[in-house]
C-alpha cells in the first residue's frame, strides 16, 4: 500500500498532482491548512480515498482535529500539529501518539519536513509543506512500514 501524506496546501494543488500521477498512490491523506485543497484532490481522483483533518488556517468545519485510522493493519495518528504545539516541541505528539498504541504519527503545521523512526518503532512524519514537499508511506500488512519525505521538482 502506497499513502501519500500532504500538508499546509495553501491552495497549491499542482505538487500534490504531481506526486498522484508519479506515485499512483492507495490513499491520500492531507493534514490541513487547506481542506479545499484535499476535497478537489476528492473531486480530481475519485476513485482514490481521501482522509483530511484540518489546520489551524482551515476555519470552522466539522472535520475532528485529530484522527486515528487503520491502514494495512496500522495504526496511524493525524492532526494537523497546532493541537500539540508541534512549533515548540514534539513531545505532546509523541506522547499522544504512544498513548493511543499509533504505528505512525502524521503531523504538518511547521512547514518543515521530517521523518524519523523513534526508538521504540514510532514513525514520526511531517511531510512539510506540500508547496515544496510530500510524505511518502509504504506499507504492507505483516511487514514494517517504511516512511520518506520527497522533494517537489
Amino acid at each position: 500500500m502506497k499513502i501519500l501524506v500532504f500538508s499546509d496546501s495553501h491552495r497549491s494543488l499542482s505538487g500534490m498532482c504531481q506526486a498522484v500521477a508519479a506515485h499512483n498512490p492507495d490513499q491520500i491523506i492531507h493534514l490541513g491548512d487547506m481542506l479545499y485543497d484535499a476535497q478537489s484532490l476528492s473531486r480530481m481522483y475519485p476513485k482514490l480515498p481521501v482522509c483530511m483533518v484540518p489546520g489551524n488556517c482551515d476555519g470552522w468545519t466539522d472535520e475532528p482535529l485529530k484522527r486515528l485510522i487503520t491502514l494495512a493493519g496500522r495504526q496511524i495518528l493525524l492532526s494537523h500539529g497546532h493541537v500539540w504545539g508541534v512549533k515548540r516541541n514534539y513531545d505532546a505528539a509523541i506522547a499522544d501518539a504512544r498513548a493511543c498504541g499509533a504505528d505512525i504519527l502524521l503531523f504538518g503545521h511547521t512547514h518543515t519536513a521530517v521523518c524519523q523512526r523513534l526508538e521504540d518503532g514510532l514513525w514520526m512524519l511531517n511531510p512539510g509543506s506540500s508547496r515544496y514537499s510530500y510524505g511518502l508511506i509504504s506499507m504492507e500488512p505483516g511487514t514494517e512500514p517504511s516512511c520518506c519525505v520527497c522533494p517537489l521538482e
